[in-house]
């Protein structure tokens, strides 16, 4: 390890992210497909995947955010 690097510890926060709307719906959209693909034989890493899902709006908040329309918002600068 390289000196002075303090090693992250269980159940501490390692990273804090800001998100648009458009980042957050992908953000999703992503995780929930990575949910799908993993077996059985992963519930540790299943376990990880929901407790972040956990952490983000609703399903039908994320269902309300129109990508299109973030898109246009974010070219014009809004």
């Amino acid at each position: 390890m390289s000196e002075g690097f303090e090693p992250i510890q269980p159940g501490e926060v390692a990273f804090r992210l800001d998100l648009t709307a458009a980042e957050l719906k992908v953000t999703h959209t992503a995780l929930k497909s990575l949910l799908d693909d993993y077996g059985h034989d992963e519930q540790d890493v299943i376990a990880v995947i929901r407790e972040v899902l956990d952490k983000l709006p609703d399903e039908h908040s994320i269902r309300a955010i129109d990508l299109k329309r973030e898109a246009r918002r974010e070219i014009r600068g809004e």
